[in-house]
């Protein structure tokens, strides 16, 4: 039996049925509609459209429901979505008092509502999970960090790095992205329970009371935009496109780090796999996965952005195929997050490349110059040339002499070879965000300050 059997003389094609059930994602939400449902039951009771026996009885009820649900219950497709199935189910444990529920509510604010109670627990749960892979990262830094690393720009040996201000780099993104989900949240945790099919409800509903009873910051403002308002999920979605592509970009690092051409470090055996006809193989495809399910992310944003698209108001039944680009980004954005923790607890950091008289030193000559009142951009020339003639000579700055620096220029002193130690070259820029270890523990403990601890 439908809901809407009143209306229709017969029911919906088998293949119409089929084609629009929804239970395979609807399911997901069973606790969410619980919780709905009895907050809407409790606040019918309140301001007597039924009577407090009547919803003792429906809370009584859709407990029974939920036990039946968590004991393995599987509601069928004739059911459609689980709001019907909830209904059906209630109706044989409260008997005729079940249809009352339904008073001053639509499934279109049901189903909106489900969404944002989802929504905001799974927001808390991936925030936690990028507290925790931020906390790998730091844990990594504290032990590893002062390994010295060449750093790149357009991945050409770019200027001497510690380990621990790269992956520092990592821990900001990773930081804001918590930062867009906080924001995110604010305005998902907003009730459109009550609003009815799209115009609200005769009826003398507290929609106040049921936002407080579920957590909620407020009722939204308009019946019509709470449910057909899908731009907190898109908001959502477009974060975790964000932190997939930051994950990407670890995963590169990670694919690149491990190859035997840099050999900076090797991922745990846990997080590797071999080959089915090179013995010698470990390969990083816990990374190259993360790498990859970057397109499912961003694939559910522009799934998600083109089916609201042009939707006239209310709710048109296109919704219904929200749920899926949702839940897709939420769980993998959520499974990325805990490989890379995995990846980044288990990483043996190698000692890094002999950097002594690499080119990447290059900016430290001219950095002294500039020191010594030259301007920097005729610093930059005369190096240039100096780098030039140590590539004609099929060498590197290890070439380079007092004399030859002075010949150079005559600004150089005896203290400019000095400017050609690597772990001096790092330990002087102490400019702030800068890569001297003082820095990098003042990094540590401001990103520790927002894990919390």
């Amino acid at each position: 039996m439908a809901l809407w059997d009143g209306r229709f003389a017969g029911g919906p094609a088998a293949e119409m049925q089929a084609f629009s059930e929804s239970m395979g994602d609807d399911l997901r939400l069973w606790r969410e509609d619980i919780a709905g449902s009895k907050a809407h039951a409790t606040m019918l009771a309140e301001v007597g459209l039924i009577s407090a026996d009547e919803g003792e009885a429906l809370l009584t009820g859709l407990d029974a429901v939920a036990a039946e649900l968590e004991g393995g219950w599987v509601p069928g497709i004739e059911d459609e979505d689980i709001h019907m199935a909830v209904e059906r189910r209630l109706h044989q444990h409260a008997g005729v008092v079940a249809g009352k529920l339904h008073t001053a509510r639509s499934r279109n604010d049901q189903v909106a509502t489900d969404m944002r109670l989802w929504l905001r627990g799974s927001i808390d749960t991936l925030d936690t999970a990028l507290a925790g892979l931020i906390a790998a990262l730091l844990s990594r830094v504290e032990a590893d960090g002062r390994t010295l690393l060449p750093g790149y720009t357009h991945l050409q040996r770019a200027q001497p790095i510690w380990l621990g201000h790269q992956l520092l780099a990592h821990c900001w993104a990773l930081s804001r992205d918590r930062e867009r989900l906080a924001d995110a949240r604010k305005r998902v945790n907003r009730s459109p329970l009550g609003a009815a099919a799209l115009a609200g409800t005769p009826h003398p509903v507290d929609r106040q009371r049921t936002s407080d009873l579920l957590g909620f910051d407020r009722p939204l403002d308009n019946a019509m935009d709470a449910v057909s308002a899908r731009d907190h999920l898109l908001e959502v979605v477009a974060t975790c496109a964000i932190i997939a592509s930051h994950h990407s970009r670890m995963a590169q690092e990670l694919v690149t780090w491990s190859s035997s051409e840099f050999a900076f470090v090797r991922l745990g055996e846990a997080w590797s796999t071999g080959s089915s006809i090179m013995p010698q193989k470990r390969n990083p495809d816990a990374a190259e996965l993360v790498r990859g399910k970057t397109g499912r992310v961003h694939g559910a944003l522009v799934s998600l952005l083109t089916l609201v698209k042009a939707l006239p108001l209310a709710y048109n039944r296109d919704l219904q195929e929200d749920k899926h680009a949702v839940y897709q980004a939420v769980d993998t954005t959520m499974a990325c997050t805990r490989v890379l923790t995995g990846c980044y607890d288990s990483l043996e950091v190698r000692d890094g490349p002999d950097l002594t008289g690499d080119f990447l030193l290059a900016t430290e000559l001219a950095d002294f110059l500039a020191s010594r009142g030259v301007p920097f951009r005729e610093a930059h020339r005369v190096v240039g040339q100096l780098v030039a003639s140590c590539e004609q000579q099929g060498g590197d700055l290890s070439l380079m002499s007092l004399e030859d620096l002075q010949q150079a220029h005559p600004a150089f002193d005896k203290e400019a070879l000095a400017w050609l130690d690597p772990e001096a070259a790092v330990e002087r820029r102490t400019s702030f965000g800068g890569t001297a270890w003082s820095e990098v523990e003042r990094q540590v403990s401001a990103l520790r300050g927002t894990l919390g601890g």
